[in-house]
């Protein structure tokens, strides 16, 4: 298809790419994200995304390696144990589900001077209409350097705590009530200041009663144990929010795990192409790129009167199904080449209008028009 539209007599081997990659300097990858960052600018301009409150779901991912690529270490990695892997870092916007920073990073923990870096590049990432950030992050991003990094940029946030004999002195300390919203056995908050921390902060957290002993292999994620209770525990820096509303709140970052699948399984994330650091990195973000520009391509195709909670997300595989991967005929004439479809192809209607929507992209001195009259807004 690609042949037939560019009038070449075959495109290049694969392997002709990889070494397109080696030749670049590590630097590139930073390149291609801030290339990202005006994209999703001028995207948001031209499709009419008008969001001032977004959420940001900030979390990392291990990548299996099964060959001896640069920066690989044997560390955290469960499904895999004692396999070198990388630990790259992700933030993603729950309301469009776009990737909107993120690094390769080796296997080791990342460190708090790491993850604050990280997150200002988050910030600064944002297209500058949005005005109120919410956050979430699971217990690897609970350090004084993320809090700090979030209070910095006025962004209210909530994070899983990890597990600490003070910490846990506080919570057998604090004053339990019911809570039958949240389906839990208890709940709690109180103000706490863990070590190295330049303030305290509130804390929220709920009791699940142990019916049998914990497994010594099983996975803790979010929650840690005492010989009575499971624990989940959360700071925040919501001042007036219940406990149970904010528990469901920190729950809806789960989509941000099917966003990373997505990369890898479908943008080929975890295909390392070579043993060298600075190619894998800009592999990294050239998938990330193709993600992204999926999210793009998904918020031209929107429904005018869609809103935010209504808007669906159409997985990168899903939309190869409906706009790529169909019987067609290219064909030339008079200078010119087009494809035809079937006229049995179901989703016509929707390619038209989408095809429409991107031919009529113009920019004016301003910025671009839009070409959806609805905003999308919260």
């Amino acid at each position: 298809m690609l042949t037939g539209i560019l009038r070449v007599l075959r495109l290049p081997p694969q392997c002709t790419f990889w070494r397109f990659l080696a030749g670049l300097h590590v630097s590139v990858a930073n390149q291609v994200l801030k290339v990202q960052h005006t994209m999703r600018r001028r995207v948001w301009e031209a499709a009419h995304v008008q969001l001032k409150v977004v959420t940001l779901d900030t979390d990392t991912t291990v990548h299996t390696l099964f060959g001896n690529q640069m920066g690989g270490r044997k560390s955290y990695n469960p499904k895999n144990r004692g396999k070198k892997s990388y630990q790259p870092i992700l933030t993603f916007l729950a309301e469009t589900r776009e990737y909107v920073s993120g690094e390769l990073r080796n296997g080791d923990k990342p460190t708090g001077a790491q993850i604050a870096r990280h997150l200002e590049s988050v910030f600064a990432a944002l297209p500058p209409g949005v005005e109120t950030i919410y956050a979430r992050a699971d217990a690897g991003f609970y350090c004084w350097e993320a809090v700090e990094a979030y209070e910095k940029a006025g962004v209210e946030f909530i994070i899983s705590a990890r597990k600490t004999p003070p910490l846990v002195d506080a919570l057998k300390a604090a004053e339990w009530k019911a809570s039958p919203d949240a389906n839990a056995d208890g709940q709690c908050e109180f103000r706490y200041q863990p070590a190295g921390w330049s303030k305290e902060y509130r804390f929220i957290a709920l009791r699940y009663a142990k019916e049998a002993p914990a497994s010594e292999t099983e996975e803790q994620y979010q929650l840690f144990d005492t010989p009575d209770y499971k624990y989940r525990v959360f700071v925040t820096n919501f001042k007036r929010d219940a406990v149970a509303l904010l528990a469901w709140f920190y729950d809806q970052r789960a989509s941000a795990e099917n966003l990373i699948k997505e990369a890898n399984n479908d943008a080929g994330l975890t295909a390392y192409p070579s043993a060298r650091w600075a190619m894998n990195c800009i592999h990294f973000q050239l998938a990330m790129l193709a993600y992204n520009l999926n999210c793009w391509l998904m918020l031209f195709n929107r429904e005018e009167k869609a809103k935010v909670d209504t808007l669906t997300h159409t997985t990168l595989a899903t939309s190869r199904l409906r706009f790529l991967f169909l019987a067609a005929r290219i064909w030339r004439h008079a200078g010119r080449v087009g494809v035809s479809y079937s006229d049995q192809y179901t989703e016509k209607n929707v390619f038209d209008r989408l095809m429409r929507r991107l031919k009529t992209i113009a920019e004016t001195a301003t910025g671009f028009i839009p070409v959806i009259p609805v905003a999308l807004r919260c």
